[in-house]
Order: structure tokens, then C-alpha cells, then sequence
């Protein structure tokens, strides 16, 4: 059996090492000093969309918040944040084994290039995480979404696939992983108007204005990952250039059409929304910012992109959130060309 190690373990990282550790992997999580103290009193508990429980007692729930605990694991999962991908290569290179396979489980595009950079004698898969997953209260998470892990394809995963599939999460291997992630970052465009509604993703895509930001922020990015040459994969029965139209569809066929596309629960969120909640850098420059960067290479613009960037670094610092529908469409409108409509 494998010994696996899951670094940066927040909310995604312990939704996965619960379903690991509950289903009889050799798993140990790294992260925060709060959520050590919470499993070692609690122990680490994990809910889904399914209505399925696991459970790890706290005698048994491996959390620490060393990354020496990492030094004998054969394989390790990163979940950081972006903007801590580099101290975490840092701090792992000082520790891992040699021959150690590294698996980024990030957001955004390019984190696995930086962990293949600061690891070099050591294979760094690329990886995607599609659910979503928050806290629920100490030593408790969610997963609010459905959704398959999918890992860059390597011969190497077949020593821990037994693991993840005995969890209910198998690994989908793919060779096209970087057009996955693409797709994966077009769907997190939604991840700030999640969190400047302050509201549970259900409650705001059923409303329509708010679908149609996304979608706004959508059709900019296609744009420009059409003049780019990148061509998103399909992960939704619907091809990405569809989406946007879908969204901007009145609330009573879209909440018939979605309903079959995508389970989702009534209570789930996005992470930014819970960053903003708690006082933490959100993964915006990761995501849209990733568009805005794009773009300009291209002397192309992305103006709602850039727009939302503003307003969730405006939120970090204090500013407005709850953003009613209508006033964050009007805000993302002001500056941006025609719509889908």
C-alpha cells in the first residue's frame, strides 16, 4: 500500500483524505494549526451531495503541520492555494523521498509547471479537482458537487488507483490534461460573482442576472482562448461555447436544463466565498487574472474580467460585498462590450 500525503489540506484536501483515510488508505494531511486542533478533538467527518458520511476518528485521523510528515510518503497530493504553490515546492523539496510522485490538485493553470520546477528529480503530474468542497464546523467538510478527479496520464498512478477508486473517487487519466484545466478555470469565472452574492451557488444561478455576469466573463475568455489557439475540453454535457447561452436563458428553462446537467446541493459554495468570510487572499489573480494576462499578451482586452478582479480585491480589503444581481451585472456591464444575450 502506498503511503500518500496530502500538503496544503484545507477544505478540498480533507474532503479527499476523509474518504481516503475512512476507506483504509495510509494517509497523513498537512496544513493548518486550526484544523489540527479540530481533528485531534473532533476527529475529521466528511458529508456529500449524495448524502454519504465518513468518518475518522481522532485517534486515527493523521493531521499535522509539519511538512517533515511528508518525508516517507510515496505519494503526495498538493492542495495549497495558488499563491502558496511556490513556498510549498519549497518546503517539500527539503523533505520529500526520492522517487516521491507529486500531483497538483490546484486550481488555475500552471501550478504543476512551478512544483516540476523546485522538484526536479521528481515527476509532478498535473491534476483537477471539479467539486466543490467546504467547512462545515470543526473537523467537518462537504462536498456540495459531483464531479471525477482527474489526474495528467502516467503509468505511475496505477500504484495508488485501487486507493481512490476503493474512496469512490477513481482517478480519470487523461492526456489532454492542460485543455481540462482550462475548461476547469472557465467554470470557476463563477467563483467571484459566488462570492460577492454571498449567496449558496444554487440560490445564485438560479437567478438570471447573475448567470449572465458569468457569462459575460465567459464569452471574454473563450475569446480569448480562441485567438490563443487553446481549445477547452468538454467536462459538462454541454461544449464550453454553448454554456454562455445557456446561462442567459430566462430562470424556468435554465433551472430544467441545469437541474439534469449538474448535481448540486442547496448548501454548497464556493471556496472564494468562504477566503472572503474568513479573511483570506482569494485565488482571483489565478483565475480571472489568468485571462487578463492573456489577453494583454494578445493586445486583446477582457474588461469584466479585469472588473471583477477590482471588486474582490476591493472586497479583501473591506468593501462592498452582497452584491445584489442587477448591480453587479450594471457594475460589469459599464466597461464591457455587448453580451450574450
Amino acid at each position: 500500500m502506498s503511503r500518500i500525503g496530502i500538503f496544503g489540506a484545507g477544505s478540498v484536501g480533507c474532503a479527499i483524505g476523509a474518504r481516503l483515510a475512512a476507506t483504509g488508505a495510509d494517509v497523513v494531511m498537512i496544513g493548518r494549526q486550526r484544523l489540527a486542533d479540530e481533528i485531534a478533538a473532533q476527529g475529521l467527518g466528511l458529508t456529500d451531495y449524495l448524502g454519504a458520511r465518513f468518518y475518522v476518528p481522532a485517534s486515527q485521523a493523521r493531521y499535522t503541520t509539519s511538512a517533515q510528515a511528508a518525508s516517507d510518503a510515496d505519494v503526495v497530493l498538493v492542495t495549497v492555494k495558488s499563491a502558496a504553490t511556490q513556498s510549498a515546492a519549497q518546503e517539500l523539496a527539503a523533505v520529500l523521498k526520492p522517487g516521491a510522485l507529486v500531483i497538483s490538485f490546484q486550481n488555475g493553470i500552471g501550478n504543476a509547471e512551478l512544483l516540476a520546477a523546485a522538484l526536479p528529480q521528481h515527476l509532478v503530474l498535473a491534476g483537477m479537482v471539479p467539486y466543490n468542497a467546504t467547512s462545515r464546523g470543526p473537523g467537518e467538510f462537504h462536498q456540495g458537487t459531483e464531479g471525477t478527479l482527474v489526474v495528467q496520464r502516467h503509468a505511475r498512478l496505477a500504484a495508488i488507483a485501487a486507493d481512490f477508486a476503493r474512496a469512490g473517487i477513481p482517478l480519470q487519466q487523461r492526456g489532454d490534461i492542460a485543455a481540462v484545466q482550462w475548461a476547469k478555470l472557465l467554470l470557476n469565472l463563477n467563483n467571484p460573482i459566488n462570492a460577492l452574492a454571498g449567496l449558496p451557488l444554487k440560490a445564485q444561478l438560479s437567478q438570471r442576472d447573475y448567470r449572465r455576469c458569468l457569462a459575460l466573463v465567459q464569452d471574454e475568455a473563450l475569446a480569448v482562448l480562441d485567438a490563443a489557439g487553446i481549445k477547452p475540453a468538454r467536462l459538462t454535457p454541454l461544449p464550453p461555447h454553448w454554456m454562455p447561452r445557456l446561462l442567459c436563458v430566462p430562470d424556468f428553462i435554465f433551472k430544467r436544463i441545469a437541474g439534469s446537467m449538474l448535481k448540486i446541493d442547496p448548501l454548497a459554495r464556493s471556496s472564494m466565498l468562504d477566503d472572503l468570510q474568513l479573511g483570506r487572499r482569494t485565488e482571483i489573480d489565478w483565475i480571472h487574472g489568468a485571462i487578463v494576462k492573456l489577453a494583454e499578451r494578445l493586445s486583446m482586452a477582457a474588461p469584466a474580467n479585469a472588473r471583477l478582479i477590482a471588486l474582490i480585491r476591493d472586497a479583501e480589503a473591506g468593501g462592498k460585498r452582497d452584491w445584489s444581481a442587477a448591480e453587479l451585472l450594471l457594475r460589469l456591464t459599464a466597461s464591457s462590450g455587448p453580451m450574450t444575450s
